[in-house]
C-alpha cells in the first residue's frame, strides 16, 4: 500500500501543476483525486443529422454539435469550454468525477474535433456524446446527449451528413 502512494503522489502533483495551482478544481483533485469544471447553464451537445433509429452504412461520418459552450483542445483550461467524447455501446456511464478513460467504448476527440468517420460492425449500436473539460473530466452538471440507437447495414444508402 505504501508503494502505491509513492507512485501516485508524483502523478497527482504533476496533474496539479498542469491545471494551475490556484484553480479550485486542482485543489479538489489534489485532495480527493477528482475534480469537475462547471458547465454553462443550458449547455447541450447533440448529433447533427443523426437520430435515434437511423440506418447507416458500416462507415459513416458523425458530426457533433455543442450549444452554450465553446470547444477547446484537451489541456486548454478555458472557462466554459471542453471537447467531445463519443460513447459507443456503453453499458454503464463512466464515473463523472474522474477523467474519462480512452477505450473502445469511449472515444476521445481531445484536439477539438467536431466530426469523425466511424466504422462499426453490422447490427444495432448505441451512441451518446459526453462533453468534458481540459482534463477529460465531465463538467458539473454533465453535458451529454440522449443515447441513440442506430442500425448499421451494408444495404444502407450513403448519408448526407449536412442534412438537418
Amino acid at each position: 500500500m505504501k508503494f502505491k502512494h509513492l507512485i501516485l503522489s508524483p502523478l497527482l502533483l504533476m496533474l496539479g501543476a498542469v491545471a494551475g495551482s490556484a484553480d479550485e478544481a486542482t485543489d479538489k483533485f489534489a485532495v480527493t483525486g477528482t475534480h469537475s469544471s462547471p458547465s454553462a447553464e443550458g449547455a447541450s451537445v447533440s448529433f447533427k443529422a443523426l437520430q435515434d433509429g437511423d440506418l447507416v452504412p458500416p462507415t459513416f461520418t458523425v458530426k457533433f454539435l455543442v450549444s452554450g459552450m465553446g470547444i477547446a483542445p484537451a489541456g486548454s483550461m478555458i472557462d466554459n469550454t471542453g471537447h467531445h467524447h463519443l460513447l459507443i455501446d456503453a453499458i454503464e456511464m463512466p464515473d463523472m468525477n474522474l477523467p474519462l478513460p480512452a477505450t473502445d467504448h469511449i472515444r476521445h476527440f481531445g484536439k477539438g474535433q467536431t466530426e469523425a468517420e466511424l466504422t462499426l460492425s453490422e447490427g444495432e449500436h448505441t451512441l451518446q456524446l459526453l462533453f468534458a473539460d481540459y482534463m477529460h473530466t465531465p463538467h458539473e452538471p454533465p453535458v451529454m446527449s440522449d443515447k441513440i440507437t442506430i442500425t448499421v447495414s451494408a444495404d444502407a444508402p450513403p448519408r448526407n451528413e449536412d442534412e438537418e
